[in-house]
């Protein structure tokens, strides 16, 4: 069974930075990607980052230049650095895998951000 754990989240002032991971186990397997979604009350959950095996890494736009993913392949584990936070990026934040392109998604139970003064 697979499972995945995020820790990092909390309370930070706008402009603070959060460095988010998760680890995975349940699994000998490298996962095909790694990532993270967000969700905001009232909102969909949305992708904020996603780091592919290739080593391709996608970003919401509205992250671009402030978040950074890496991952750890070998450990399956997988980080979300965030640097001057908003009050918009406030939300739950989910760690996300897959297997495969194909296959199951894996999701962690969530960790929440608060971007407030």
């Amino acid at each position: 069974q697979v499972q995945l754990v995020e820790s990092g989240g909390g309370l930070v002032q706008p402009g603070g930075s959060l460095r988010l991971s998760c680890a995975a186990s349940g699994t000998i397997f490298s996962f095909y990607v790694m990532g993270w979604f967000r969700q905001a009350p009232g909102r969909q959950r949305e992708l904020v980052a996603a780091v592919i095996s290739s080593g391709t890494t996608n970003y919401a736009d509205s992250v671009k230049g402030r978040f950074t993913a890496s991952r750890d392949i070998a450990k399956n584990t997988v980080f979300l650095q965030m640097n001057s936070l908003k009050p918009d990026d406030t939300a739950v934040y989910y760690c996300h895998a897959k297997l495969n392109k194909y296959g199951s998604d894996y999701w962690g139970q969530g960790t929440q951000v608060t971007v407030s003064s």
